[in-house]
């Protein structure tokens, strides 16, 4: 089974809780997904491998650490996923960004997809996929198949909220994924919303309806 944390450094927890808040306005909710999103890369990269590297400093010659070139793709879930992505490029900037387009059907509550675009080399690369809300956890699931379809094995999901309903789904549907989160909230109301959550990511991100 893979690994399931909720990421709850104090800077995440604070400003999860500015985003919360539904007199936050599109400019702040935006900037402050960006903040958190750099802190749980932070966090969720403690595990990248490192490899002996020779440095000159002004001193002297020495051997220390590096990244051992790991390769690393974000995949957000469009729409609302985009806004995780730039927080992400801060600390990995030489990350490629794939996007998976799902939309959910108001009737069924199920995703459907409709547009995926990867890097060529998408099996090669440690994916992190990306959606602000884990909800049903339809989109990820759905994601993560069809990532897989397209030969790619190596997956971290990483979410600002998550309902209990949909952390269940994923570890079913994908038991190897590790899921991180910065809130493991109550459960979903009868429309699928996460409560308390955060409302609709995406029409907080982009200032739709």
């Amino acid at each position: 089974m893979g690994k399931f944390e909720v990421l709850d450094h104090p800077l995440i927890q604070h400003k999860l809780t500015i985003i919360r808040n539904r007199d936050t306005g599109t400019k702040v909710f935006r900037e402050v997904v960006n903040e958190i999103s750099t802190l749980m890369a932070y966090e969720v990269s403690r595990d990248m491998p490192l490899e002996d590297v020779e440095v000159t400093t002004p001193i002297e010659k020495t051997v220390k650490k590096q990244l051992a070139g790991k390769k690393v793709a974000i995949v957000p879930i469009l729409r609302a996923g985009l806004g995780m992505v730039d927080g992400f490029l801060n600390l990995i900037p030489a990350a490629k960004v794939g996007h998976i387009g799902m939309y959910r059907d108001e009737e069924s509550l199920q995703p459907v997809e409709y547009f995926v675009k990867m890097p060529a080399d998408i099996d090669q690369r440690q994916i992190f996929v990306v959606d602000p809300m884990l909800a049903t956890g339809g989109s990820a699931i759905m994601a993560i198949d069809a990532l897989k379809q397209r030969g790619a094995h190596s997956f971290k999901f990483m979410c600002l909220v998550a309902a209990p309903e949909g952390v269940k789904a994923l570890q079913k549907a994908h038991p190897e994924v590790d899921i991180y989160t910065a809130a493991l909230d109550e459960k979903l109301n009868e429309d699928g919303y996460i409560m308390p959550g955060l409302g609709d990511a995406g029409d907080r991100l982009f200032g739709t309806k």
